[in-house]
């Protein structure tokens, strides 16, 4: 199909059709191992809009591959036809039933923002995958999600109620519960909204009416045993047993069959789903630890018959994973020495007491049986935590370094529990036979364990492997008559299997199913039935290059920037929104837009980073365009399970972008940001008055680039350098026992206390953003530490670089880095630490400066920076030691509100902003559920990027500051945060800081 075309029929949607090279290759993946080039993506507006698609396709022969969050595993939402993307305007809420329980949805509801709207109703939706904090409704629907509660919540399935769908001829039509009677009149065509909807009807009747095609089913399709994770091929043996065709069966409703179809049936608009009250709340999980995976899966046959609600098993591959990542780490203290396997195991009940009685019964059992060697429990928070380590598994699994990975080739088979533990032996044993080794966890409860085998699919025999394993296996599943897909669905990768899996005659019978439903093949044609080779369309194929690139920063760690680019899996955690919370990825949470997800960022890099055949591989016009609004908050670094770091990327992209294409006069003022406020900071008065007077101000702006709507930082009277050398000698004139000869710079503090330091001393980074604009900021600090009994030096060093760091400057920032080190090298330890109050200048100290460097350099630099603190660090430091107590603070009752800045967050923690924030008796601290501000540096101040700016900060922290009376302290440590709350909402917040020395008596 021709450009113009598309041009053409684009121009009749109320939404958008993109059919440019750059939207097509972030389509042409998901989170499984596949890659196709689509034709174009389509973000369809209204049912009108995908009325109008199904009609061109119809007209065209091309298909359409209908796409929610792109986390598919097995490669469901890849191919090169249409991408259909609901999940930025099939998102609404449609209507709560609280007297019937049930709600109607879009398909682009996010199931975990979907209950918490729903908990003001005292509701529930039960499915909960592992991806439930990004993955919508419409997607569980088409691949019958589950996860880790299903014992207790089961599948989609059933608690899909009714489907309103596009039918394959673009009528539309409803699915739901149907009599008998109201059956035979969809059969007959009486109440059928079309002649294909009739067919429809007819050919389920007319099939599975008939006696040896349901004896058939009944020989083939995975035992009875297997309740919940059976989605291999159609879901004919499910509907089978309804009212209809078998006395005593469940009301007919054809939602059974959507459920599990992959989107290749029809196209679903809304769903109306059953909910459920809300959990027990008291909740207790059992981690017990073992030194076998046999004796794991032992022990979890004994927790499903104690009622556990969930039965999850980490082996040790994921458990050393989550000790290598640094957000999920700090989740993992549960885990002691070196465990084979630790399941989880759940109870949720309505008393603690009743939750520690079914545990104790269990444990009993399994020390009886010899099962097991550490056996911990689990409460409230420290529970949830855990469950963000299982359900950051696969992530983590993206941390493996180099081309060998665990693959999603046989990761989804489901067999009964009572089998698990001699199939999984068996499995192991084939694994053996070709010398692979392999990753087990998941849902050990409901005989579903994902299981991933190491293997490079760059070589051919790695190729080769892939589909080796997959008809081994399929094999032993159906030995066990198993399920080949438990809840990932069969898309591309297993539907080749199924004619084996369930017999000819069978997957003769689903074939007419879709040839009943879409008799052009328009909807997700090559999944479940019809699929080209598993081992074909790989994201990665034989010969795929892995060319080695020059960088700035170090990416040894990665083996090469172009396989940290490759770490990203596809898993789509930065596609959280703000109602989950998190940093990660903020401008998505402002736009919904996949162009604006780490995942995007990471694929184009990846694509032209291997395609490109210039000699600058960055110098790509579209790989700028996914990193315009990448704000480097460096979320994702902590937050991607896999910890794919794009701000790392974006700073070396636009380095060499920089080197094919020159700068801005822009990027190149704000890089230069400390020289020319040297120089304001000569006549701080006049450039005040020159950037607040409206019309002066107007023509700065606009030359250089700037948002009219932003207010400019302000220079202070003084810079903290000057005043610091003034201190200085104030102090040593007050201790020598003679008055001050010299007026001190600022009469605004009280002078230096006469006494002098006991507690050691600390050197005192003096960034660029603290000495020019902030100076009143570090002034407090200094004084607040030396009050505290601190001897305080500000060590001779120049700016910290992160201007240049943020504007991918990074030869600039390199020479910088270089210099503070060997400025630093000799005093900074562990005695005499190096402390800051910027986090995004003085963290630089312990991320980029070990990156910018090399050999013996950066072995001093991680030195450096193994005493380099944030401020609130160290004073939570000291106070855990004994050496700062409460006594000195006020008793004055006070509430303060605590945003923490993005740096912060990603190499730090909040927990000791409100562990200092908490020292004064009667301070209330209260952590802001917010993510980014959205000011990010020069981000919020350049008039391309100001309205997302503003829009980050409208998610959560704007709206949460506006609430608060008054007398409320709003706490930001961040210069830009600061700002950016003044912009946004009028008020002043202060640095914890500030807040602390204001709270000295």
């Amino acid at each position: 199909m021709d450009t113009q075309q598309l041009k053409q029929f684009a121009q009749t949607l109320q939404g958008k059709l993109h059919y440019d090279q750059s939207m097509r290759i972030l389509y042409a993946t998901d989170a499984s191992a596949y890659q196709e080039m689509p034709l174009a993506v389509a973000i369809p507006a209204s049912e009108e809009d995908i009325i109008k698609l199904i009609n061109f396709a119809n007209q065209h022969h091309v298909s359409l591959i209908p796409r929610a969050a792109g986390t598919s595993l097995a490669g469901q939402v890849v191919g090169s036809g249409i991408v259909v993307d609901i999940s930025q305007t099939f998102t609404k809420i449609l209507e709560v039933n609280s007297e019937e329980s049930w709600v109607r949805v879009q398909p682009g509801v996010i199931r975990d923002d979907l209950n918490v709207y729903l908990k003001e109703y005292g509701l529930y939706f039960g499915p909960e995958t592992s991806t439930a904090n990004r993955a919508m409704i419409g997607g569980m629907v088409g691949n019958n999600s589950c996860g880790l509660h299903s014992p207790i919540y089961h599948t989609t399935r059933e608690h899909t109620l009714e489907v309103k769908a596009i039918l394959s001829d673009g009528s539309k039509t409803v699915f739901k519960t149907l009599t008998p009677e109201e059956f035979e009149k969809k059969c007959t065509g009486e109440t059928a909204v079309s002649e294909l909807e009739a067919n429809i009807y007819r050919t389920i009747r007319d099939r599975l009416s008939d006696q040896v095609v349901r004896q058939e089913i009944r020989t083939h399709f995975p035992k009875k045993e297997i309740k919940y994770r059976r989605n291999t091929g159609y879901a004919i043996d499910i509907l089978m047993d309804s009212e209809v065709f078998t006395e005593g069966g469940e009301a007919f409703n054809m939602c059974k069959l959507i459920c599990g179809s992959e989107g290749s049936l029809a196209f679903i608009t809304e769903i109306k789903l059953n909910c459920l009250p809300l959990p027990p709340k008291e909740v207790g999980v059992a981690c017990p630890h073992f030194t076998t995976i046999d004796d794991a899966l032992r022990a979890n046959i004994i927790a499903m018959k104690h009622g556990a609600g969930a039965s999850e098993l980490m082996d040790d591959h994921i458990i050393e994973r989550t000790r290598a990542n640094m957000e999920y780490r700090k989740y993992a203290a549960f885990i002691e020495g070196s465990p084979k396997a630790v399941l989880m195991i759940e109870f949720a009940r309505e008393s603690r007491e009743e939750v520690d009685a079914a545990i104790a019964a269990m444990y009993q059992e399994m020390e009886e049986k010899g099962y097991g060697y550490y056996f911990p429990i689990l409460y409230n928070q420290d529970s949830k935590d855990a469950w963000n380590v299982r359900k950051a598994g696969l992530g983590l699994l993206g941390n493996v370094i180099g081309d060998d990975k665990a693959q999603p080739v046989i990761e989804d088979t489901a067999v009964a529990v009572s089998d698990l533990p001699e199939y999984i032996a068996e499995f192991n044993q084939t694994l053996k036979k070709y010398g692979l080794s392999c990753v087990h966890y998941a849902h050990a409860g409901d005989g579903e364990l994902h299981l991933r085998p190491i293997i490079n699919l760059k070589k051919q025999e790695g190729n080769e492997m892939f589909r080796t394993v997959a008809q081994e296996i399929a094999k032993l599943v159906k030995k066990y008559r198993g399920s080949l897909s438990g809840e990932h669905g069969d898309g591309r990768l297993r539907a080749e299997f199924i004619r084996f899996m369930i017999g000819d005659k069978n997957y003769a019978l689903i074939k007419e199913v879709k040839q009943t439903w879409d008799p052009q093949h328009i909807f997700n044609p090559g999944k479940i039935v019809d699929a080209p080779p598993m081992n074909e369309y790989l994201r990665y194929m034989p010969g795929h290059p892995t060319p080695e690139i020059d960088t700035v920063f170090d990416f040894s760690q990665n083996l090469g920037v172009l396989r940290a680019a490759e770490q990203c899996n596809g898993s789509g955690d930065c596609r959280k929104t703000h109602i989950s919370g998190g940093t990660m990825c903020p401008s998505y949470m402002a736009t919904r837009n996949e162009k604006d997800t780490t995942r995007a960022r990471a694929n184009m890099l990846r694509h032209f980073l291997t395609n490109s055949d210039k000699p600058n591989r960055f110098d790509h016009e579209e790989i700028m365009e996914v990193m315009d609004l990448c704000l480097s908050c460096k979320g994702c670094k902590a937050e991607c399970p896999s910890n794919v770091d794009i701000g790392k990327m974006k700073a070396e992209f636009l380095q060499h972008y920089y080197d094919a294409n020159g700068m801005s006069l822009r990027t190149r003022l704000i890089g230069n940001f400390t020289k020319l406020t040297s120089l304001a900071a000569l006549i701080p008065g006049l450039y005040n008055w020159a950037v607040k007077n409206p019309l002066t101000s107007g023509i700065i702006k606009k030359v250089t680039g700037f948002a009219p709507g932003r207010s400019m930082p302000l220079l202070h009277k003084t810079t903290l350098h000057k005043w610091f050398q003034q201190h200085k000698q104030d102090k040593q004139v007050t201790l020598s026992g003679f008055a001050a000869s010299t007026k001190p710079v600022s009469d605004e503090f009280p002078k230096h206390p006469k006494t002098q330091p006991t507690k050691g001393k600390v050197y005192f980074f003096c960034d660029e953003f603290t000495n020019y604009n902030d100076t009143e900021v570090g002034i407090k600090a200094i004084l607040l530490l030396e009050k505290l009994g601190y001897e305080v030096e500000i060590p001779k060093h120049i700016e910290s670089g992160r201007t240049y760091l943020s504007k991918g400057m990074l030869r600039q920032a390199r020479e910088i880095a270089r210099k503070n080190i060997a400025f630093l090298k000799d005093i900074v330890s562990e005695k005499t630490p190096i402390i800051g109050i910027e986090p995004s200048a003085i963290l630089t100290l312990r991320d980029e400066y070990i990156d910018l460097t090399r050999g013996e350099e950066q072995r001093v630099a991680q030195q450096i920076a193994e005493h380099t603190f944030f401020f609130d660090e160290f004073i939570a430091w000291e106070i855990d030691k004994g050496n700062i107590s409460r006594d000195v603070f006020t008793k004055e009752k006070r509430i303060i509100k605590l945003h923490g800045h993005c740096h912060q967050k990603a190499l730090s923690s909040l927990v000791p902003s409100k562990k200092m924030l908490s020292l004064p008796e009667n301070y209330e601290v209260h952590m802001i559920p917010s993510g980014c501000c959205g000011m990010a540096g020069s981000f919020g101040y350049e008039k391309e990027h100001f309205d997302v700016s503003m829009q980050i900060g409208e998610l959560v922290l704007f709206p949460t500051v506006r609430k608060q009376p008054d007398e409320v302290i709003i706490a930001a440590p961040g210069t830009s945060c600061r700002h950016q709350i003044k912009d946004g909402t009028g008020r002043l917040a202060k640095h914890t800081a500030e807040i602390m020395y204001e709270a000295l008596v």
